[in-house]
């Protein structure tokens, strides 16, 4: 009879229904290794976790989970990490509850590097979008990971900004690591397996159900030494992720807006409650004692030059969202030759045009 593989204990114990992280993390404590829980017999089970749930765990059969998992797992670039393997992030031990098995495509020494995790709305402004990006190329350019959730909005694009630099980035997402959500995120996915990682707790197979999406915070939060959030409303998951990384002695960062932006309202709210207001990429690094990277020459920071007029019309278009009319009457120019320098500046990546005619800088 063929010995059984060793990850296939953790797995099993991983992939009962209903027994949670926590019912997990005892009956390792109380018998030490996975295979020695299932040899300790029901009784032994129950008494440190109930009978209903010893029952569960003995009764239930995930075998063919178990051998999805581990065919998965044989696959080029996937690894399964238990809470007894060296490669388990340390600072995931940190927080209340972490998962017994992590599923990861890509390279699993980034789960164990210096983070930042940045977060952030999904419906964020093309100005939200350009700071998280600009931001995490930066943070990712000192060396630190950015950690993320792989959402639209500003998830993708602190991505986008950590696959720039030599600290890539970590993807935690919400579903079974064979799954892609959302599917207009499968090239930056793929660019992460590549040269980041992706990161699940959830079962293989586990598609987008809502309550997990506030559940993977947690780690998000905890693989990171903060959290900078970039663009949140009052009521938004990013704010979670906030107060889980305060819960576990992690620093909190957070970009001003617009006072007249719903999308500034909660990062103005966590500033109000002790979040540290920043506004480069060098505060957080100066803040965490980390160096900060030598200033790109002139020419070299990805700044345009522009003309007389351009200037006038983005110091006209301020940083508030802009319709065409004001910007005529803030300007003095005609509607022609302001559509002239707004089409140059378009072009440029400059200013974004948004839904309702309006403009913003960018």
């Amino acid at each position: 009879m063929a010995e059984p593989h060793p990850l296939a204990p953790w797995l099993r114990l991983s992939l009962t229904p209903g027994l949670g992280p926590a019912s997990q993390r005892q009956l390792l404590a109380a018998f030490g290794l996975p295979h020695l829980i299932f040899e300790a017999g029901y009784g032994a089970i129950a008494s440190v976790v109930g009978g209903p749930a010893a029952r569960l765990l003995l009764d239930h059969d995930s075998r063919a989970a178990v051998e999805q998992a581990l065919r998965w797992a044989e696959e080029p670039g996937n690894t399964l990490v238990t809470l007894g393997d060296p490669a388990y992030p340390a600072s995931l031990l940190e927080i209340p509850d972490p998962p017994v098995c992590l599923y990861v495509k890509g390279d699993t020494g980034l789960l164990s590097r210096p983070a930042l995790a940045v977060v952030g709305a999904r419906s964020a402004t093309p100005q939200g979008e350009a700071n998280a990006e600009a931001f995490a190329a930066c943070l990712s350019g000192a060396g630190l990971s950015i950690v993320s959730g792989m959402a639209l909005g500003i998830d993708a694009a602190a991505h986008r900004g950590g696959l720039s630099g030599p600290g890539s980035t970590v993807a935690v997402i919400g579903t079974g690591a064979d799954r892609i959500y959302p599917a207009r995120n499968g090239d930056l996915a793929r660019r992460i397996a590549a040269a980041g990682a992706i990161v699940s707790e959830f079962p293989l197979g586990m598609g987008p159900l809502a309550h997990n999406f506030p559940r993977r915070n947690r780690l998000i939060a905890g693989l990171a030494c903060g959290v900078l959030v970039v663009e949140a409303a009052v009521k938004s998951g990013s704010l979670i992720t906030a107060r889980l990384a305060t819960d576990c002695g992690r620093e909190v960062f957070a970009i001003p807006g617009s006072i007249h932006s719903p999308l500034a309202r909660g990062c103005h709210r966590l500033i109000r409650d002790g979040a540290k207001l920043v506004e480069c990429a060098e505060d957080i690094l100066e803040e965490l004692r980390l160096p900060v990277p030598k200033a790109a020459p002139i020419g070299e920071t990805g700044h345009f030059q522009g003309g007389a007029g351009d200037d006038k019309v983005l110091s006209a278009l301020g940083h508030d969202p802009v319709d065409v009319d004001t910007l005529v009457h803030r300007t003095s120019l005609t509607p022609e030759a302001l559509s002239a320098i707004l089409l140059s500046l378009e072009l440029e990546g400059r200013v974004a045009r948004l839904p309702g005619g309006r403009l913003q800088r960018l």
